[in-house]
């Protein structure tokens, strides 16, 4: 027996650290901590003790009363405690534990010794310690220890004791046994206990092998069962007593029933000869399967007929959308064509036999009457049925109503409407589809969208077609190219099916915000069809027609209890959007609405015919400030015309002379086209300073600074050219330039003005406000093709001259 002494507690929670055993131990308990940290101010020794239950604050009656003194040898500072390393070196007993600092208990131990054999030459001992090495190296082999590694572990401790308790350490034992083991003294009887344990653990392993092999014979006879159900349905089948399985023969009726030329029957034919085949339990079966109902679910000759009645169409497209009126021109156009084709075919409506006469043209017919055919599976209504159907590519800015006409069109028709987003498609099969030998395979959108549909000859939007990426894993815009394209989407063939499918009676509508990020291949493939912004006159006619009422019903209020008038409505669009569709002055007409409601709910008022005032009053300061006419005439200053997609607005053109050596500075963030308007308008102010009545010293030896107010919106665009060489010109002439002139359009070095664009936006931003119609007229011949330098220089000199 040793001397007494003292030690931090080390409690542990499922495990026993035995002497000679390097442990690695997360401590993160504040009692842990504190006795960690006592251990390293002092000789980092610990008392480690298993706890007799999993309990987060143990006190003495929870820990065993026999334990190791560990010493500290790593320690890891890590979030929420800390990671030691501690090395076994000898067992103690409990006197008595004792509470220390805030959450430590602290122990009074007395030093245990092992006791060792009466000798270690005995035979029985030294058969008893061979035999517990041959056991533990072979249940370490049967775990899948490295043979190296376990040669290693167990040749490098020679002492029996310490080897007992080494493997007493790595067997899964519950901690009341490794307990058990540790408070056995006697190496012998240790060593003894040890080994039982090896061997029922040893015991237990083979069990589960036994039981895996057991489940492997049964997984075999499985396939025994399935090989013989095969050969036995080989057997019946010689013997003629098949009977066909119930879903193969539904499938084979239903694929019998579509309507497939030779080299799509063929394929399918093909794949269901395979089908009957595969066993019911092989995965392949079920990709077969798949591919077939998807085949069977595809409109391969049902059509939609359509309902065309010029006027009723027009009725629609006039209801559900004011403005826009290429659209419904174009729309209406196809509808006369259909209805022409239908009508002609009808009168010439006699039995095809054979084929059709070379030259003559093939006519689309509204029924399939006609019972000759020219092949097997193509009826004289699919001879009939070979009008193409427009590719239209609706381009505007947002909010336009590019995807809800679509929907009209569909009605207008009577036709089925689909609809696809393309928005951040980056991946090729999302149109072809993946091919079948891939996991999880599916055709591409197209084909979805096809059977979704039910029909040959739906509306198919194609939403979003300008924001379609391109990655490792293909381009979809190219993959759109056999779609949109008339002289080959009859026959395009999507990676899954495999067979071609017929796109030609499809009426496709694609849609876009930006022109120049659409591909010029696809772009080329698409009619197109502008949608400009709408003017304030279009958009009070819409919110009197749609949106007001929508949000009326929305918000729960009668027509009684909210009428807007047109000043109030004007009120909105002027002052509180600055957009080129409508979708924020919906959100504004909505928001006006609910505090109407708030007001009406609360009892306030019982109903409100609104005014430009009320609007000011629920909205709050208006948040668009548009450009206004300048107060006076000023030198150096012009007013200029621009367009965005939120609609047409004037901009200010700010030029000063000063002493310099002549050069040209140009800010408000201007853009490399508009910088070299102001360059050209510089130079041509040089070369023709007399006609311009310029003086002949008025720009040697000066610099010239052109500005365009709003220095903090990028600017760009060659249109400001006329606008900068008349603000450029005043300044160096010292004559003022009339307020309420306007003016736009490309300067050229020799005094042309180029013809421009957004003409009726910008005539119709400015026509709305005060005393700018004299500006308007003015800008008139630039809607002209010509540009000739007489018009166009005579013109613009006499603008200014008149001053």
């Amino acid at each position: 027996m040793g001397e007494r002494f003292t030690l931090p507690v080390l409690p542990l929670r499922d495990t026993v650290v035995y002497p000679g055993v390097a442990v690695p131990i997360s401590a993160g308990r504040p009692g842990t901590v504190e006795a960690v940290q006592q251990a390293l101010d002092g000789d980092r020794r610990l008392f480690a003790v298993a706890q007799r239950e999993n309990v987060d604050d143990p006190v003495s009656d929870v820990l065993y009363s026999i334990g190791t003194v560990v010493r500290i040898i790593q320690t890891h500072r890590v979030r929420g405690g800390v990671q030691l390393l501690v090395q076994g070196e000898g067992r103690a007993q409990v006197l008595s534990y004792e509470k220390d600092g805030q959450a430590m208990l602290r122990a009074v131990l007395l030093p245990l010794d092992r006791q060792a054999p009466r000798s270690i030459s005995d035979p029985a001992f030294q058969a008893l310690d061979r035999e517990l090495r041959d056991r533990a190296a072979e249940l370490g082999t049967r775990r899948g220890v490295p043979a190296e590694a376990l040669n290693q572990l167990i040749q490098g401790v020679d002492e029996p004791g310490a080897f007992a308790d080494l493997v007493a350490f790595y067997l899964e034992l519950p901690t009341e046994s490794k307990q058990k083991l540790l408070e056995l003294l006697d190496d012998e009887s240790r060593m003894r206990a040890a080994l039982v344990a090896v061997e029922r653990e040893l015991a237990r392993i083979d069990a589960q092998e036994d039981i895996q092999a057991k489940v492997q014979s049964e997984l075999g006879e499985r396939q025994r069962e399935m090989l013989l159900r095969e050969q036995l349905k080989a057997i019946q089948k010689e013997l003629g007593e098949e009977e066909e399985r119930d879903d193969v023969e539904e499938m084979r009726k239903r694929i019998e029933s579509l309507n497939l030329n030779e080299d799509q029957r063929s394929e399918v034919d093909r794949e269901l000869r395979r089908l009957e085949r595969t066993s019911p339990q092989s995965a392949e079966y079920q990709v077969i399967r798949t591919f077939l109902e998807w085949v069977t679910e595809l409109p391969w000759n049902e059509r939609t007929e359509d309902k065309i009645d010029l006027a009723r169409a027009e009725q629609i497209l006039e209801e559900d959308h004011h403005g826009l009126e290429d659209v419904k021109d174009r729309i209406l156009e196809f509808l006369a064509v259909r209805k022409l084709q239908l009508e002609r075919s009808e009168e010439d409506e006699a039995p095809v036999a054979g084929s059709v006469p070379e030259g003559a043209p093939v006519e689309a017919d509204g029924g399939a009457e006609d019972s000759a055919v020219t092949e097997p599976g193509i009826t004289a209504a699919d001879i009939h049925h070979t009008g193409r159907s427009p590719i239209l590519l609706f381009v505007g800015p947002p909010g336009v109503g590019k995807t809800s006409i679509a929907q009209s069109i569909a009605r207008s028709l009577g036709r089925k409407y689909v609809r696809i987003s393309l928005g951040g498609a980056r991946d090729e099969a999302d149109i072809r589809g993946h091919r079948r030998t891939y996991v999880g395979a599916m055709p591409g959108r197209i084909i979805q969208g096809m059977r979704q549909a039910k029909t040959k000859n739906p509306v198919f939007l194609l939403d979003e077609v300008d924001k379609l990426g391109i990655s490792f894993q293909g381009d979809p815009s190219s993959a759109l190219l056999e779609v949109l394209d008339p002289a080959q989407n009859q026959t395009f063939v999507d990676h899954y099916l495999g067979i071609a499918f017929d796109l030609s009676e499809v009426l496709f509508i694609a849609t876009a915000n930006y022109l120049d990020r659409i591909p010029g291949p696809l772009l080329d493939r698409m009619e197109r069809v502008d949608f400009a912004g709408y003017t304030e006159a279009e958009k009070l006619e819409i919110a009197k027609r749609y949106l007001l009422p929508r949000q009326r019903t929305e918000n729960s209020l009668t027509d009684e209890e909210l009428q807007m008038e047109d000043e109030a409505v004007l009120m909105v669009v002027q002052n509180y959007t600055r957009e080129a569709g409508v979708r924020q002055l919906e959100r504004e007409i909505g928001k006006f609405a609910r505090k109407v409601a708030r007001q009406i709910a609360a009892g306030k008022i019982e109903h409100l015919r609104a005014t430009s005032e009320d609007v000011r009053d629920l909205l709050g300061r208006p948040r668009v400030h548009p450009e206004r006419m300048a107060e006076e005439d000023t030198v150096g200053v012009a007013t200029g015309m621009f367009y965005t997609p939120m609609g047409g607005d004037i901009m200010f053109v700010e030029a000063s002379v000063m002493p310099g050596d002549g050069g040209l500075v140009l800010t408000g963030q201007l853009g490399d086209v508009m910088k070299e308007s102001g360059r050209a308008a510089l130079s041509y102010a040089k070369a023709h300073w007399d006609s311009l009545g310029i003086p002949e010293e008025g720009l040697k030896g000066r610099e010239v600074h052109i500005h365009v107010p709003a220095g903090a919106i990028p600017k760009d665009g060659p249109s400001a050219g006329i606008t900068m060489a008349t603000a450029l010109v005043s300044a160096v002439s010292g004559r003022k330039v009339r307020r309420d002139v306007a003016m736009t359009g490309e300067l050229t070095l020799t005094g042309r003005v180029l013809p421009i664009g957004g003409v009726k936006e910008k005539v119709l931003r400015r026509s709305s406000c005060p005393a700018t119609t004299r500006g308007t007229s003015r800008i008139s011949p630039a809607t002209s093709r010509s540009g000739s330098k007489f018009t166009w220089s005579r013109h613009w000199t006499r603008s200014w001259r008149s001053r």
